[in-house]
């Protein structure tokens, strides 16, 4: 008809906007025309469209499946109940999830940063351990055991040489498990018998454990045949807190061997192993895959005194 009801709505306004638009606010203006009220609405949306590149008018829409351009880091698609289609979503918690025991949630890492006392993805982990005779590690709720201890807590002594070496290196004592394990397990393990993770930080020991490695390939020596791949954890894993990889003492690595691409798995792969099929160079993997694992041993472990 042409007129409006008082107090209603006259007409439904619909504003086009593309899959990046983020804002959108509307005005509203009183004008008097011959006598006569009148309300004028005009709405903006940013980022804009309708760009202008070499005379050629750029819309800032295009017909497609709802919500086919949403691009926001995890968004969703917003759908009105009286609209069969949908809006791009911007969540307040774009991580979708949450941090416990008064963690703080850091949005644009979507990683939580936990108290003292707390670790783990969620700061779902309390740490309660007292080191016997070692130096404890928060970020990992470990103990680091002094020379001559070994064991969870560094609660048990320990005589040198630990046990037979498969491997020496300028004074360096390597021992390759015949048995599968986590990276956490493994690392364990080594601990337990008074050595950490190996630790390769030159180009001699890589050379010389990977040609051992290989050796190893035509005998299987394997007494616990539950084990996914032919790989080796070594000490290195990635630390979100310091947004780098570093070796178990807490030194960040000045050599690597990283094969080609590697490492890929952008977060998820925060654990390293020898990798078989790339002449053992490196690579990042699941913590929880079951690998064999060689452990690292020195008299003075000066590996205890990181270098910052």
């Amino acid at each position: 008809t042409g007129l409006c009801k008082n107090n209603a709505t006259c007409h439904h306004y619909t504003q086009l906007v593309w899959a990046t638009s983020s804002k959108l606010g509307c005005g509203r203006h009183t004008c008097l025309q011959n006598g006569e009220t009148m309300d004028i609405f005009i709405c903006a949306y940013s980022p804009g469209g309708n760009w202008e590149i070499n005379g050629r008018i750029i819309v800032p829409y295009k017909e497609g499946v709802w919500c086919s351009l949403c691009t926001s880091r995890m968004s969703g698609c917003f759908k009105s109940w009286d609209h069969s289609g949908g809006l791009c979503e911007v969540p307040r918690n774009p991580c979708r999830m949450s941090c416990g025991n008064r963690g703080h949630l850091n949005i644009s890492l979507c990683r939580c940063e936990c108290l003292p006392g707390f670790t783990g993805r969620f700061c779902q982990v309390r740490c309660s351990m007292e080191c016997v005779h070692g130096r404890y590690r928060d970020e990992e709720c470990s103990c680091m055991c002094e020379v001559g201890f070994g064991g969870a807590v560094c609660g048990e002594k320990l005589e040198f040489p630990f046990h037979i070496c498969d491997v020496e290196i300028d004074g360096d004592c390597f021992m390759v498990s015949p048995e599968a394990d986590t990276y956490y397990g493994a690392k364990s393990k080594c601990q337990e018998q008074g050595g950490i993770l190996a630790q390769i930080k030159t180009q001699k020991q890589q050379d010389i454990l990977a040609y051992y490695l290989s050796q190893l390939e035509s005998t299987n020596e394997v007494t616990d045949p539950d084990f996914e791949t032919r790989n080796f954890w070594i000490g290195l894993t990635y630390k979100t807190s310091k947004d780098s990889f570093r070796w178990d003492s807490g030194e960040s690595p000045s050599y690597h061997s990283f094969a080609f691409g590697q490492p890929d798995n952008q977060g998820f792969g925060n654990c390293v192993e020898l990798q078989a099929s790339s002449a053992f160079n490196w690579n990042d993997q699941r913590c929880k895959t079951r690998n064999r694992y060689i452990c690292q041993f020195r008299e003075d472990r000066s590996w205890l005194k990181p270098r910052g």
